[in-house]
């Protein structure tokens, strides 16, 4: 096990990006992005997917390779990580992977849980319940069936929400206990890197991030994807606030106001995900970057 794989995680806009560059170049090597919102080619403002000279300066993959009408979940994710990391291990020794989706990075760190086929029905009948009554009866009905879950997964995310009661339901068993069980062994080893600031100023440059990408476009962008409303890809924090404005429901201030306020919730959910891996070490946002490097060389495998 010769072959280091980099971990870049943290809150979103703390500057993983911008690390996993300089990381990238150092070791000369190239990018995975774990970031499930970057891969749609449809959504580019958004989800704040990396310039066309970050792009540039190392090579990405991951990065808007399928388009929001093509079903994509993490399962097939982990799949094809795995398959780009064996290919790439033949010309590196480290690859480096960033992105704020911790489902997915674990995915392909750890690999997922594995939960039994179910009754196409279930699913079937948690949707037609989410889309007559809200999300909010489904949030009470996991809680009665999984505390655990309740208090642990994103519960206002639909998607994943489901997931956890058709697997409740359809087992009779708390979806939690399907969790952390063996996974499969990988052939790299992995040093996972985070990146962290004061929450004020995490905030901060959240709203910062916001107001840049309504100046580069990005209600032009989701007016562009109302056809598409309906696809899971755009039920995701700056694309459903403008739709409810579309609709007439909110005003442009207030609806910029909400992406501002339901991104800074995405990046506690962040956090909280991430404080529970204690295998990640932790580095200010401002820290050198020789100092990050230095960890690394003292973590992955001696040649």
């Amino acid at each position: 096990m010769n072959k280091t794989l980099i971990s870049i995680v943290g809150p979103t806009g703390i500057g993983k990006t911008a690390l996993s560059i300089e990381l990238a170049n150092h070791f000369n090597t190239e990018i995975i992005s774990s970031d499930s919102r970057q891969f749609f080619k449809e959504m580019s403002i958004g989800t704040a997917v990396p310039s066309k000279d970050e792009l540039k300066a190392a090579k990405h993959h991951f990065i808007q390779h399928i388009s929001i009408k093509e079903p994509y979940n993490v399962g097939q994710f982990e799949k094809d990580a795995i398959a780009k990391l064996n290919f790439l291990f033949q010309s590196y020794d480290i690859v480096v992977m960033v992105g704020g989706s911790g489902l997915y990075s674990n995915a392909v760190i750890n690999g997922l849980d594995e939960f039994p086929n179910l009754p196409k029905h279930i699913r079937e009948e948690l949707i037609s319940k989410l889309e007559s009554k809200g999300i909010e009866p489904l949030q009470i009905q996991l809680k009665q069936l999984d505390e655990k879950a309740y208090k642990t997964i994103a519960i206002d995310n639909p998607q994943r929400l489901i997931r956890a009661l058709e697997i409740c339901i359809g087992t009779g068993k708390p979806y939690s206990s399907f969790l952390n069980k063996k996974k499969p062994s990988r052939s790299f080893k992995t040093i996972q890197i985070g990146i962290i600031a004061d929450r004020e100023i995490i905030y901060e440059r959240i709203n910062k991030r916001v107001g840049i990408m309504v100046e580069n476009g990005l209600i032009k962008e989701v007016e562009s994807l109302i056809p598409y409303r309906h696809l899971n890809a755009l039920n995701t924090v700056g694309y459903k606030e403008l739709f409810n404005y579309f609709d007439g429901e909110l005003t442009m201030d207030f609806a910029i106001s909400e992406i501002k306020k339901n991104t800074r919730r995405f990046a506690k959910r962040q956090l909280t995900w991430y404080r529970k891996d204690e295998t990640i070490t932790w580095f200010d946002y401002k820290t050198d970057l020789e100092k990050v490097i230095n960890h690394i060389e003292t973590k992955k495998p001696a040649n």
